[in-house]
């Protein structure tokens, strides 16, 4: 069972590679994560935000060899696809396709294309604990479509990755139960351009048990923005050998959202392992003109089985001017 999420994510990169590889070996491969837990906001400036979220996700994932190079490869989500605005259980459920494509095995790099996430940044999913990616998040590429290439440089042995991509606006971007809506242009929002004039690059490079990335990437101005958005971002994550690891990420952006604004986000996050228990800490500032956000939040998992654990957490949030306190449980399968 893990012990840290954030130094098996920081493997996405390499994964996806060679998951290709092992689904021509054997024809197919799948993997899924079940998460049924309750998310409550005990206390808040804002008394409407004191809500309680009893939610489930289950997501599934699979390749499928077609050829000795050409693999099939797409995702399922099952979750509640709105925010919660008051206290509900298990409500606004709807099922969507997370990623839907081919990927190419052209030897010295893979090529992907159709819905894809592409990459930048590792915190937005790897900051440990319950709540350790709740800013970070804000900037994770996900639903987008287009094309990504990822291949591995002989002379450093770094992971290069690199994607042209916009925000799904198919039907792929709706969802079945609780419908989302499907996505256009006129909703606006940087990346949102049915075209293929967005970018995202990173380099990801291992130096013994420390792991480093830096990234760039470049969303066009959609209907009713004022301004592209440009950003870069740096991080590094070290396993100290004792069973406590950290990472570190910050990612600046110029004309944030399609704003004339710029925005600074930093998080770091560390986890302690022992035995069955993990025990983490995750901080994250969010520095804009408008003022300062920030995050800090403590976690503790504990694992049940290879593939199952308890996660906690417990998070204190001033974000826009309102400080709030929220304590989270849930139980996590995967299979």
């Amino acid at each position: 069972m893990k012990t840290t999420v954030f130094v098996a994510a920081l493997c996405a990169v390499s994964i996806t590679g060679a998951t290709a590889v092992s689904a021509q070996e054997t024809g197919f491969e799948w993997e899924g994560t079940a998460e049924i837990g309750v998310d409550s906001t005990l206390s808040s400036d804002d008394a409407s935000a004191e809500l309680t979220d009893t939610y489930v996700t289950i997501s599934a994932a699979f390749e499928a060899a077609l050829t000795n190079r050409i693999t099939a490869f797409g995702g399922l989500t099952f979750e509640s696809v709105s925010d919660a605005v008051e206290s509900r259980q298990l409500d606004d459920l709807g099922l969507y396709v997370s990623e839907l494509g081919l990927r190419f095995d052209l030897g010295g790099a893979i090529v992907s294309a159709g819905k894809i996430s592409p990459v930048f940044g590792v915190a937005w999913d790897a900051a440990p604990g319950f709540y350790g990616t709740s800013l970070a998040e804000d900037y994770e590429l996900a639903e987008m479509i287009g094309l990504t290439a990822e291949t591995t440089l002989a002379s450093t042995g770094g992971v290069l990755s690199f994607a042209v991509f916009y925000a799904d606006d198919t039907g792929l971007s709706n969802s079945v139960g609780t419908k989302r809506g499907r996505n256009s242009v006129a909703a606006g929002g940087v990346g949102n351009t049915s075209k293929l004039n967005n970018f995202a690059i990173q380099y990801t490079q291992e130096f013994g048990a420390t792991t480093g990335w830096v990234g760039a990437r470049q969303l066009s101005a959609g209907t009713g923005d004022v301004s592209d958005e440009n950003s870069i971002i740096a991080g590094l994550a070290h396993d100290f050998g004792n069973g406590f690891d950290t990472i570190f990420e910050v990612a600046h952006f110029s004309g944030a959202g399609g704003k004339d604004e710029n925005a600074t986000y930093a998080t770091l996050g560390g986890a302690y392992g022992l035995g069955d228990w993990t025990f983490s800490s995750t901080g994250t500032l969010v520095d804009t003109q408008s003022g300062t956000d920030s995050m800090i939040a403590l976690g503790v998992d504990r694992a049940l089985t290879e593939n199952s654990e308890i996660n906690f957490g417990l998070a204190r949030f001033d974000v826009d001017g309102v400080k709030s306190t929220s304590a989270g449980l849930a139980a996590v399968v995967s299979f």
